[in-house]
C-alpha cells in the first residue's frame, strides 16, 4: 500500500533517505518505547510492539535525527520505568513526558526531574490515567518543578474546555495537530478553539501523527494539511514535529502496517513552505521549551 510499510521494515536504515534535510540538532518530539520485560496492566488498551530504543536509533540514522523526547504510552499507565529506562540509555539527548497520579509525592516528582522528566500526560481517551477535574491540581503541582503540560484530547471538544486550558499554569502541549477525530474544516469550533489558545502565547502543538485526526489512508492527508499550515502560519515559533514512532495508533487500534518513517518527516515539506521555519520547529522550538543547547547546523 503507498506511504505504508511494515513496523519491522520502518526501522530499517537501508530505507529511502527522507527528503528533508534534518538541521543539526533535529527533535523527535513524540515517540514511545516498549520493553517485553515490563508487565502492562491486565485492563491496558493494546498489547505493546516489539519497540525498544535499539530500534528507534536505527530510525534515528534514517531520518538524521538526534534529540527525543520519549512520551510514557497509555500501555504502561503511570508505571514510567519503561521510559525512564530509555532517557538513561540516550542520556542528555532525550527528555521525557510522564504520566503521574494525582497523589504523586514531591520526592517522585524530583526522581523523575532529575531523570530527564519535562512534562506531564494528560491522556482525555479511554484508558488515559487522570480525568479532567485532576487536572488544575496536577499542573499546578508540576509546575513546581518546571514541567509542561502535554495533552492529547479529541479537538472538537476544545470549545467547552478552553476555559479550563487557558487558566492552567505553564506551557501546554497539545499533541497531534490537534487529534481532531474526524476530518475537520478550518472553520469548526474545535480548530478555531485551538488557534484561540496558541494566540494565547503559552500553548504548542505538536505537528504529528496526521493518521490520528480521522484518516486512515496515505499522504498528502489533505484535510490534515490544511490545518497544520494554518496552525504553522499562526505560530511557527510554538510549532514542534514528532514521529509518533512506532505508530501504535495505526499498528495495535487499527490493525494497519505502520506508517512510513521518512513520509511523516517528509510531510513538514508541504506544510511549511520555508526552511528556515522548518529548522526551527525541528531545533530551536524544542531546544528552548525542552533545555537543550541551541545547535548550529555545520552545514549551514
Amino acid at each position: 500500500m503507498p506511504g505504508l510499510i511494515t513496523p519491522q521494515a520502518a526501522s530499517d536504515p537501508a530505507l529511502a533517505a527522507p527528503r528533508l534535510r534534518a538541521p543539526a540538532g533535529t527533535c523527535d518530539c513524540h515517540m514511545h518505547v516498549f520493553d517485553p520485560r515490563i508487565p502492562t496492566p491486565s485492563d491496558a488498551p493494546f498489547t505493546p510492539p516489539a519497540a525498544d530504543i535499539d530500534a528507534y536509533r536505527k530510525v534515528q540514522t534514517r531520518l538524521g535525527l538526534e534529540r527525543v523526547i520519549i512520551v510514557q504510552s497509555l500501555a504502561y499507565g503511570a508505571d514510567n520505568r519503561c521510559m525512564l529506562d530509555a532517557l538513561t540509555a540516550i542520556g542528555e539527548n532525550a527528555r521525557g513526558v510522564a504520566v503521574v497520579r494525582p497523589e504523586v509525592s514531591d520526592a517522585e516528582l524530583e526522581r523523575l526531574t532529575a531523570a530527564g522528566v519535562r512534562a506531564v500526560r494528560f491522556l482525555m481517551v479511554p484508558g488515559g490515567m487522570l480525568p479532567w477535574e485532576s487536572l488544575p491540581g496536577v499542573a499546578a503541582r508540576v509546575h513546581e518543578f518546571g514541567w509542561h503540560l502535554n495533552l492529547q484530547m479529541d479537538g472538537r471538544e476544545l470549545p467547552e474546555r478552553a476555559a479550563l486550558l487557558r487558566a492552567l499554569p505553564g506551557q501546554l502541549i497539545v499533541d497531534h495537530v490537534g487529534m481532531f477525530k474526524e476530518p475537520i474544516p478550518p472553520a469548526h469550533p474545535g480548530f478555531r478553539a485551538l488557534l484561540d489558545l496558541l494566540e494565547g502565547g503559552r500553548a504548542w502543538v505538536k505537528l504529528s501523527a496526521p493518521y490520528a485526526g480521522g484518516q486512515t489512508g496515505p499522504p498528502p492527508y489533505r484535510e490534515i494539511g490544511v490545518l497544520a499550515r494554518q496552525l504553522a502560519a499562526t505560530a511557527p515559533d510554538r510549532m514542534l514535529w514528532g514521529s509518533d514512532w512506532p505508530h501504535v495508533f495505526t499498528t495495535q487500534v487499527r490493525k494497519r502496517p505502520a506508517e512510513d518513517d521518512a513520509m511523516l518527516l517528509d510531510l513538514l515539506l508541504d506544510w511549511v513552505d520555508d526552511e528556515p521555519t522548518r529548522n526551527a520547529i525541528l531545533t530551536d522550538n524544542p531546544a528552548r521549551l525542552f533545555g537543550f543547547e541551541t545547535r548550529v547546523d555545520p552545514r549551514s
